[in-house]
């Protein structure tokens, strides 16, 4: 019994002490942790005021860079041969460069499929740097307040290079000085990025060479990898990127602009990242230029654009195929040579799926046009192959097979011209003809 009652006390006193020991060291351990997040919320808070003030330099920089250009103030068409692919490895001047998606581009949700972006009806300037001379300066553009620029290869590809910082280029326009765009319009081009800081394109909506500023007084619209905006206007970030940060790895990004009367929508890739219900500024010319801070020519830095096209806009597609029968578009792209359809061609065809899934009593035929370059029987199979490959496309997405057909016409019936880039671009369409 004595040995009994020794046993639980000595028992008790044990417990009591390891309870006790516990508690020590979750009071040291909670101790610890505070002390941890206190220097943690120290450190977060201090790399916002240091990013805070990053941001502001970068745009006073901006804002230099726009009053520099305050201060500044014969249409020789190539052969127009569909370059439209984008290829993976380049060359500039010696520089070898892959073309590498972000291991992020991976984890991204947003589909083409989703993609809500039309082109304009009407092509107003076409310039896919086809039949241009590597190392002199684009046939179709002017340059505004100096700088240096060149067409260049890069891989198997035809491309704008910006060789210089604050190069700045403007398309040419019969008129230049007048308002060249209309109140419904779109342009598209592609823009390679590296990963490297201010890697950065500007677009203005004035022409800096023979516009004024004065009545199109808004900052430039500025274009990162993941991030486009205008200051104290309207900005977003690519989906799944919540900061502008350097990538990891050169890749080529789709840019489209849609400006319809008083909104402008921007849009990277199949992503939408920029809605601005009232823009406050009439849009009349256009000027794309890279960074001032760019240190292009140098440590393989480059800055390249591509496939630019500006287009008048048009009326809603179901307008459009009750009142002419038809629906005539430019904006669904192909391969070189292929009837491989690109991705950025999906804004027309998800308009196309809404209009079909809508009007269950409408039924299409989808005829295919080429321009006049190239065999003629060799642009009668294109044709017929790519207008089938968008039926395709049309019941991968759901609509029945029953109400589509497919024929194509070649180059049998133009469209435009095929002396010059517009007209050619207008030739190699996609039309869809109610039934």
């Amino acid at each position: 019994m004595k040995y009994s009652v020794l046993f639980t006390v000595i028992t008790a006193l044990l417990f009591l002490v390891t309870t006790e020991a516990k508690t020590q060291k979750v009071k040291v351990n909670v101790k610890e942790k505070v002390v941890e997040e206190t220097d943690n919320r120290a450190n977060r808070k201090t790399d916002e005021v240091i990013d805070a003030g990053f941001d502001k330099i970068e745009e006073g920089i901006g804002n230099i860079f726009k009053k520099k250009e305050k201060k500044t103030g014969d249409d020789a068409s190539g052969q127009d041969t569909d370059r439209e692919e984008s290829g993976e490895t380049g060359t500039v001047s010696g520089k070898n460069r892959t073309d590498e998606k972000g291991s992020n581009q991976s984890q991204l949700t947003l589909k083409w499929n989703k993609y809500d972006f039309v082109p304009g009806e009407k092509i107003i300037f076409e310039d896919n740097q086809g039949g241009e001379e590597n190392g002199e300066f684009p046939s179709r553009w002017d340059i505004a307040g100096g700088g240096s620029v060149e067409n260049a290869s890069f891989g198997d590809q035809n491309v704008i290079w910006f060789k210089e910082a604050e190069s700045c280029i403007i398309p040419f326009f019969k008129e230049p000085s007048k308002d060249n765009l209309p109140d419904l319009f779109t342009v598209e081009f592609d823009c390679w990025f590296e990963p490297e800081e201010y890697c950065q394109y500007y677009v203005d909506f004035w022409d800096h060479k023979n516009q004024s500023e004065s009545t199109i007084d808004i900052d430039p619209l500025i274009i990162n990898a993941n991030h486009a905006g205008i200051n104290d206007v309207g900005e977003g970030f690519y989906p799944g990127y919540e900061e502008k940060g350097e990538i990891t790895s050169g890749y080529w990004r789709h840019m489209a602009i849609s400006f319809n009367t008083r909104a402008l929508k921007v849009y990277l890739d199949d992503a939408r990242v920029v809605n601005i219900p009232n823009l406050g500024v009439n849009p009349e010319g256009l000027t794309i230029c890279c960074d001032p801070m760019n240190t292009v020519g140098t440590q393989g830095i480059n800055r390249f654009i591509k496939n630019i096209r500006i287009a008048e806009g048009a009326v809603k597609l179901y307008d459009k195929l009750m009142q002419d029968g038809k629906i005539v578009t430019s904006g669904i792209r192909f391969d070189v040579n292929k009837a491989t359809i690109k991705p950025e061609s999906m804004g027309i065809i998800n308009a196309i799926y809404d209009l079909l899934k809508d009007h269950p009593e409408i039924n299409l035929s989808v005829e295919g046009h080429t321009d006049s370059d190239g065999d003629d029987s060799f642009n009668q199979d294109l044709s017929e192959r790519r207008a089938q490959a968008v039926v395709d496309r049309l019941v991968t997405l759901g609509i029945e097979g029953s109400r589509l057909s497919s024929v194509g016409w070649g180059e049998r019936q133009p469209a435009g011209p095929n002396s010059t880039s517009e007209g050619k671009a207008a030739n190699r369409r996609v039309e869809f003809v109610k039934k």
